[in-house]
């Protein structure tokens, strides 16, 4: 492929892109209808959630017409493949901007993706597995940047500039197709994704950029020359996403969280809690980005050596214990124990029994006369603290009374006797 099929790509990527992505901004902020009430209509924010679709069509379009016209002209069967993949995971992803699923629903998706890409590209047995894997780890971890405006099109952009100039210096040039085109693509959707963003790529659009740039790398590497450390230099062009990734699933592992559940412990949202202004962490990734990307097209193009390829790596580790310390989840409130309750809350005692009859006993009404001491029995011994009218046997304990009948007690007293 010549240089101007790559230039006249790009243009076209560019155009249809800022095209596209016009139209949708405008539909995004068109008033609402009259029956909805406040606001914007619902289909606006799904219009900018779904903007992404707007650069899978502009550079679907610009890398499928220059593949019809013959540009890619022996590996046309490669890059037909890898764009069939980037359009699968991108239609999965629009599906899940419309209805949201879950995540684990999209790795069997991207896997058969990454399969037909690897199947198309015709590599052997055991380099298309670490190329499978390769694609679905890479993918997801560009998917997760797409956290805060402009952050994964910066970062996007700037690795496909990397994959663009590895292509450009050896191997196959029709690889350089794709990359071309994204880069277009993504300047274009740059206008409208900078803080404060219009449209967002969603999931369609972060999954096709993810996608697109993991199987160019791997088609680049199995391309490359011999004499080239691709093996080594191309992998580093995605350190800035493996990195967010990582310091995800550390993070949430040392929380004891979810790994599948996003919230705001990526890399931007650390940045905000220092003060770090939207637009300056996106700046920031920008250019943690190119420092890998600048060693490793070095590295590939043979003007640096590949010790120097342990440097990035190295600088990305230590920045993400760094980011670490920063807080990321807010501390649950507890509930206070019940040792501080009961020292502080004055003791609850159960009322007597003596209490209870006494609050239970009738105020009002006649008293039960108590039984006249049957014959033979003494009664109570003065001064022995026994209350008056209680008839006490011999040996001093009290007798129980009968049963009121309604007679007095001279009556029964009388019939006794």
């Amino acid at each position: 492929m010549n240089v101007l099929g790559i230039i006249a790509s790009g243009v076209a990527a560019l155009f249809i892109t800022v095209a596209l992505a016009k139209g949708a901004r405008r539909a995004a902020l068109r008033p609402h209808a009259p029956d909805e009430p406040g606001g914007r209509a619902p289909r606006a924010a799904a219009l900018r959630r779904a903007g992404g679709t707007t650069v899978v069509l502009g550079v679907g379009t610009a890398a499928g017409g220059a593949l019809w016209l013959g540009a890619a002209d022996g590996s046309a069967g490669s890059v037909a493949g890898l764009l069939a993949g980037a359009g699968i995971v991108a239609a999965l992803g629009l599906v899940h901007d419309l209805k949201p699923f879950r995540a684990a629903l999209r790795l069997p998706v991207q896997t058969a993706a990454a399969v037909l890409v690897v199947c198309l590209a015709g590599l052997s047995p055991a380099a298309g597995v670490l190329a499978v894997l390769w694609i679905v780890l890479v993918t997801n971890a560009f998917a997760l940047l797409d956290h805060a405006d402009g952050l994964l099109t910066t970062v996007g952009l700037v690795t496909a500039a990397g994959l663009l100039a590895c292509a450009a210096l050896g191997g196959d040039p029709a690889f350089t197709l794709l990359p071309a085109t994204l880069v277009a693509g993504l300047a274009g959707f740059l206008l409208h994704n900078w803080h404060p963003a219009r449209l967002r790529l969603g999931a369609s659009g972060a999954q096709f950029t993810g996608f697109a740039l993991a199987a160019s790398g791997a088609l680049i590497q199995e391309a490359a020359p011999s004499g080239r450390a691709a093996w080594a230099a191309l992998p580093v062009l995605a350190t800035v996403a493996l990195a967010d990734t990582a310091l995800v699933l550390i993070s949430r592992r040392r929380a004891a969280r979810s790994l599948l559940r996003d919230t705001d412990d990526h890399i931007a949202h650390r940045l905000r809690r220092v003060r770090v202004t939207v637009p300056g962490t996106a700046v920031l990734l920008g250019l943690w980005a190119a420092v890998p990307v600048t060693t490793a097209t070095l590295v590939y193009a043979e003007l640096l050596h590949p010790a120097f390829l342990l440097l990035p790596p190295a600088g990305s580790v230590a920045a993400v214990f760094v980011l670490l310390r920063i807080p990321a989840y807010t501390p649950s409130r507890t509930a206070p124990s019940r040792t501080a309750t009961s020292r502080t809350a004055p003791p609850r005692t159960a009322p007597s029994r003596t209490a209870a009859r006494r609050t239970t006993a009738p105020t009002t009404g006649a008293a039960i006369p108590s039984a006249a001491p049957a014959p033979g029995v003494a009664g109570p011994a003065p001064g022995k603290g026994a209350p008056s009218g209680t008839a006490r046997t011999a040996a001093g304990h009290p007798t129980v009374p009968p049963p009121p009948t309604g007679r007095s007690a001279a009556g029964v007293a009388a019939e006794r006797s």
